[in-house]
């Protein structure tokens, strides 16, 4: 049984956008083509939000 390095690169989309982005690449770096699940999964993880989720707004004190 072969076990994981932490510099083995992650096996998901997901986890590879999150990777890059804590590595300081930039958000263009991503590998996979316009349009595809595989792209949207990576700048999910690379965000660290859903796709499809609305940004949560601020506080406000009033």
């Amino acid at each position: 049984m072969s076990q994981l390095s932490l510099h083995d690169p992650p096996s998901d989309p997901i986890a590879e956008g999150a990777r890059a982005r804590a590595q300081g690449r930039p958000k263009d770096a991503c590998p996979y083509p316009a349009g595809s699940a595989a792209r949207t999964a990576w700048l999910e993880g690379y965000d660290g939000a859903p796709f499809d989720r609305a940004p949560d707004h601020p506080f406000t004190n009033g």
